[in-house]
């Protein structure tokens, strides 16, 4: 009796033993994975951090190219259309509006993507032609362009008057088309009753 009990001892001993080992290769598993998780969400943080770092210098580099290009175009251009700076406000005004109206309504991307392309471009194209910021003395991006605060004038006005009017008519639109939906609705409701009588006295 004795030995079978030292037996059914070493044999609970040995269970808890093999329990405990399992136990602790699973937990060493466990780490392992969180090991690598983790490893993979910095490599991800670290992937989006770099990515945002280059496209914020590609951004930042092509708005210095469009000035660049802007500063050296604009005073031609204001020269070559008559009314100067005014008229090309007005054109560049009208231009945003036509690409934002354009980019609300197109349904292909691709087509969208040019109507904002061209609205935002004639935008830029107004700040770009203005002084530069923080520049050096005598640098030629921090030169005032005759006609630049016209143009600017006028493509703040032509471009909140003609967005007013497109924003009022499209309200206008929309109005009148909820008003013959619901007087469709009114008159399907009128012939269903009407329907409903009739078989009713039949």
């Amino acid at each position: 009796m004795a030995g079978q009990a030292r037996q059914a001892g070493v044999a609970r001993e040995a269970g808890v033993a093999g329990q405990v080992g399992v136990a602790g290769q699973a937990g060493v598993a466990r780490e392992a994975e969180g090991r690598k998780q983790g490893s993979g969400l910095g490599l991800g943080l670290a992937g989006a951090v770099l990515f945002g770092a280059a496209a914020l210098a590609v951004v930042l580099f092509a708005l210095g190219l469009l000035k660049r290009l802007v500063r050296a175009t604009a005073p031609g251009l204001t020269d070559l259309l008559p009314g100067g700076g005014w008229t090309v406000g007005v054109a560049l005004g009208l231009l945003s509006v036509a690409g934002c109206v354009g980019g609300l309504r197109l349904r292909p991307a691709a087509g969208a993507a040019a109507c904002w392309t061209v609205g935002y471009g004639a935008f830029l194209y107004v700040l770009g032609a203005l002084p530069a910021r923080n520049c050096r003395t005598g640098d030629a991006m921090c030169a005032y362009l005759p006609g630049t605060g016209s143009a600017l004038l006028a493509y703040a006005i032509t471009a909140t008057v003609a967005g007013g009017l497109w924003y009022a008519r499209s309200v206008r639109l929309a109005q009148t088309q909820r008003a013959r939906e619901r007087a469709r609705l009114k008159r399907l409701r009128k012939k269903g009753k009407g329907k409903s009588r009739a078989a009713r006295g039949r």
